[in-house]
């Protein structure tokens, strides 16, 4: 019964240190009937947004003073030196999940990010949309993108959430993740092929970056330490586990204990 319980304990533990970051669910398909809120003010649906392109979709929000940032600008630089025919050969997708931000906001960061593109870009491959009757935190759910609001003691609402382009095939498969905030122009380019053909690839191993709490008193970010507690709990929760089954198996095993006696 002991054991029983710490492998429970195990198990919660290990949930617990999954909530935040990227749960992969390659393979799992993305209702393309949600609809959003796109540059312009219009409702669109994502099937219209993708228009039957493999999609690179990122999940930020417009007031983010973290990562979401510096991951938009890398997106800039990389999608002006792709390899690709954007519009043609792929779509992207940059959707805000904050509840309380406006399509003007999503204009502005599209309009800032696309002049940064160090060539002529066809405009109307990269959209900034925000959601509607949840369909944000619809898809991120279905993408396994997971974040946490927090509020400061000062009313600040702010994110803790990671940084990834999430690779979408026509259809709506999840078919690739590439995390972090800097991605080679060469991966993403095969990612998309790839996407294109409906083929789902492993993850390219690569730390997997945090947006930290803002702290406006402070004027610094919070270290969100219940992320690395969370995974040295785990580690040691799993080495004793591994204990308790070598254990166990040494009890059951009357060769080991006849040659105690």
């Amino acid at each position: 019964m002991k054991k029983l319980l710490m492998y429970l304990m195990l198990m919660s533990t290990v949930h617990a240190a999954t909530q935040l970051g990227i749960n992969e669910n390659l393979g799992t398909m993305v209702p393309l009937d949600l609809t959003f809120i796109n540059e312009k003010g219009e409702r669109v649906t994502l099937k219209k947004l993708m228009d039957g392109k493999p999609t690179m979709i990122s999940l930020n929000y417009f007031r983010c003073a973290g990562i979401c940032t510096p991951q938009l600008n890398d997106m800039a630089k990389m999608l002006g030196r792709l390899d690709l025919a954007e519009n043609t050969d792929y779509k992207v997708l940059t959707i805000g999940f904050a509840e309380d931000e406006g399509y003007e906001l999503a204009a502005a960061k599209r309009n800032t990010m696309l002049k940064t593109i160090q060539r002529e870009y066809v405009q109307d491959a990269w959209h900034f949309v925000v959601g509607e009757n949840n369909s944000s935190g619809i898809l991120a759910n279905k993408v396994g993108f997971e974040y946490e609001k927090t509020v400061s003691p000062a009313g600040v609402v702010d994110y803790v959430h990671p940084a990834a382009l999430i690779m979408l095939s026509p259809e709506g498969k999840v078919t690739r993740y590439l995390n972090g905030i800097e991605q080679l122009p060469f991966d993403v380019k095969m990612a998309l092929m790839e996407a294109g053909q409906g083929k789902v690839g492993p993850t390219i191993a690569k730390n997997l970056l945090y947006c930290f709490a803002y702290d406006p008193k402070a004027k610094t970010y919070i270290f969100k330490w219940e992320k690395i507690a969370g995974a040295v709990m785990t580690l040691i929760m799993l080495a004793f586990f591994i204990y308790l089954v070598r254990t166990s198996r040494r009890e059951e095993d009357p060769q080991h204990n006849k040659g105690d006696n």
